[in-house]
């Protein structure tokens, strides 16, 4: 008998169809916003719930052991602007990214970039400050969008002009966290290349292994900063 062989894209996934993970992770971020509100009874101070203070990231409690924050962070948001601006980010670059690198691999480029984000403001931020939003998950993906362009070899003019337009837009706009929107940026271009530059024809071992490092380098950041 003979099979037909099944086609997998350049990080050796297997063809998807219609995104799944992305309106998943919008669904997950809109469902914790309306918590937050109902919580604070406030749309705009949606901040005030102990919902939302008890998972953003203040780099302060995290060193006291509140480890949580570097993740839970990452679905909070500062009212529904900033949910929307995220989410719709996410929605038009988000389903792109996970049509060519597969559903998995978005999901572990979205993690890896959320990490790195946080990893950032540990590093870089005051340990009294508040942060939240998925903006260094979202960043991650973008960085994902122009190492997919890169290792396909089609132009990237536009990937880059829209990550150089969010940076752009993180100095300028007071209350923004910069450094966050850096980390995952960093640590999705670094996942990303670690799925797409790493042969995956005998399975996805070494893949595995080449994000792994990225983790563990977070990681050790992370661990630096509450030292």
């Amino acid at each position: 008998m003979r099979s037909t062989p099944r086609w997998r894209n350049v990080a050796g996934a297997r063809r998807v169809g219609r995104p799944v993970v992305v309106p998943a992770l919008i669904a997950v971020n809109v469902v914790v916003f309306a918590l937050t509100v109902v919580a604070a009874g406030s749309l705009n101070r949606n901040d005030a719930s102990a919902l939302f203070q008890y998972g953003s990231l203040v780099p302060g409690l995290v060193t006291d052991g509140e480890w949580w924050r570097l993740i839970t962070s990452g679905f909070l948001h500062f009212g529904p602007i900033h949910l929307l601006f995220n989410m719709f980010a996410l929605f038009v670059i988000g389903r792109e990214v996970e049509g060519v690198l597969g559903r998995a691999r978005l999901i572990t480029v979205y993690a890896v970039s959320l990490l790195g984000g946080s990893a950032a403001v540990m590093l870089f931020s005051s340990p009294a400050s508040q942060t939240a939003g998925a903006s260094g998950a979202v960043f991650g993906v973008m960085a994902a969008l122009a190492v997919l362009a890169l290792r396909l070899r089609v132009p990237a003019r536009q990937a880059f002009g829209l990550i150089a337009l969010n940076i752009v837009i993180s100095i300028v706009v007071p209350g923004i966290s910069l450094v966050g929107h850096l980390g995952g940026l960093v640590a999705g271009a670094a996942t990303t290349a670690a799925l797409v530059y790493t042969p995956a024809r005998n399975g996805p071992g070494l893949q595995i292994a080449a994000v792994s490092g990225v983790v563990v380098v977070l990681l050790a950041l992370i661990g630096v900063s509450v030292v």
